[in-house]
């Protein structure tokens, strides 16, 4: 796996704002071997999502694997067990990869004072 990568993952239970269950989820971090997690940003095709802050549409394509037009949701970012992989389907172009960045940046970075 590689940042960039889009996989298959499944996700626990939740109490029903964070995402769960079989979906799509972009690597955001670059794997590191022998560690059993790995951040990713859940996808959705719910195009609704980009209602909130911190989250980036991504159009279907051949090279990241999605059917549908999605929405990454940099906002729900987490770590997650290798385990919970179930397989790689893709992986975003380096601009879908640009602006995820961005968000994460956005969102991590403290407001200027």
């Amino acid at each position: 796996m590689a940042r960039g990568d889009v996989l298959l993952v499944s996700l626990p239970p939740s109490d029903r704002r964070e995402q769960s269950g079989r979906r799509p989820a972009v690597a955001v971090q670059t794997d590191q071997a022998g560690e059993p997690m790995l951040m990713v940003a859940p996808v959705t095709s719910s195009l609704a999502a980009l209602r909130f802050a911190f989250s980036v549409r991504v159009e279907p394509s051949n090279e990241n694997g999605l059917t549908t037009p999605s929405v990454v949701m940099v906002f729900q970012m987490r770590a997650i067990d290798k385990a919970r992989i179930v397989r790689k389907i893709g992986r975003v172009s380096n601009e879908d990869m640009a602006r995820i960045d961005a968000e994460i940046w956005r969102m991590l970075l403290p407001p200027a004072t």
